[in-house]
């Protein structure tokens, strides 16, 4: 296995977890690094191997927006390909990315058993419908892949998240982003858990109390395979100690300077998700918030209702609700500095 600190980067995530901040921050050093944006999602939506049904059918809007989008024959291969080829620059590889790309939605039809992308599926046992990934493997990428990328993950509280999805799906934000209808089960938290628990699983991450159980040593590198889970609260509160832990976990070197930029610099790779990362486009670094806003489920429910109306506040809400339970999960193993 390549040593974990010279293993492309992977931050899996869920959309609206504030990870394109996050992800401005590591696109300052473009010496050392060569940060891909969310490239799993070309396979996702718009490729003959397409997990979601947001673009799906033979209808001409489906085919146009998919032919439009100038990915409809990306494949989860391609992709795979593209990193490849972008860690030959003398560059690690910084990834941020969908954990629900690399896991069948609720409404696919092997949402509860994934078979492996086509494409990377070996020829010889490949037979024309996809092969099976064992029962313990959720995503459509083979463990052997999945162990080519240092791990670690951001999450946002679904009750921040959620609205923020939801606007990016109703007039007048969809005119750009192209999502003319919010879907819930795109939260993305369920998919997040289950790559973070089969990782875990794999020891593929590895939490510290599981190493010291097995025996295993605290050396120097076995940072670098520690469980990272960052919280969006603890990262808009404590940027830089967050950001210096993170680089610390990844084997990467902490320069405060990473914390500024210049704003809509360097920002070309976000158009193919316009709508979405304007803020962070917009932005000129990454501080600590002077403001905390805490509100009750009343009052942001009343929000909702002001905002939305009460059919989609409900919406919002049992969507939030239903997530909870996996942020909750995936919190409880966040990096605290």
């Amino acid at each position: 296995m390549v040593p974990s600190e010279e293993r492309p980067i992977f931050v899996a995530t869920h959309p609206r977890s504030c990870s394109t901040a996050f992800e401005r921050v590591f696109m300052t050093r473009e010496k050392e690094l060569c940060c891909l944006h969310e490239p799993f999602g070309d396979a996702f939506y718009y490729g003959p191997e397409r997990l979601s049904s947001r673009y799906e059918g033979d209808h001409n809007d489906a085919i146009d927006d998919r032919e439009n989008s100038g990915f409809h024959e990306a494949t989860y291969n391609s992709v795979l390909e593209e990193i490849e080829r972008s860690g030959k620059e003398e560059k690690r590889v910084f990834i941020k990315d969908m954990a629900c790309y690399l896991v069948p939605p609720s409404d696919h039809p092997t949402f509860d058993k994934a078979i492996l992308a086509p494409s990377v599926t070996p020829s010889a046992t490949y037979n024309g419908n996809g092969v099976s990934t064992p029962a313990k493997n959720p995503t459509v990428l083979p463990l052997s892949i999945l162990k080519r990328f240092q791990f670690a993950f951001l999450i946002r509280n679904p009750r921040k998240a959620v609205p923020s999805y939801y606007r990016c799906c109703i007039p007048p934000l969809n005119e750009m982003t192209g999502f003319k209808y919010f879907m819930p089960n795109e939260a993305g938290y369920r998919e997040l858990r289950v790559l973070f628990e089969y990782l875990l699983k794999e020891r593929v991450i590895k939490h510290p109390s599981s190493q010291a159980a097995n025996g295993e040593t605290n050396g120097e590198h076995s940072v670098y395979n520690n469980v990272c889970v960052i919280d969006a609260d603890d990262l808009l509160d404590n940027p830089k100690g967050i950001i210096e832990k993170f680089c610390e976990m990844t084997g990467l070197e902490f320069d405060e300077k990473m914390l500024e930029w210049g704003a809509h610099e360097g920002c070309e790779n976000f158009d193919k998700w316009k709508g979405f990362h304007e803020d962070a486009i917009g932005s000129s670094g990454l501080r600590p918030r002077t403001k905390k806003k805490f509100r009750t489920t009343e009052e942001e429910m009343q929000e909702w209702l002001e905002k939305y109306g009460e059919e989609a506040a409900a919406v919002i809400d049992r969507t939030a609700d239903e997530n909870m339970e996996d942020y909750e999960f995936l919190r409880r193993f966040r990096v605290v500095v």
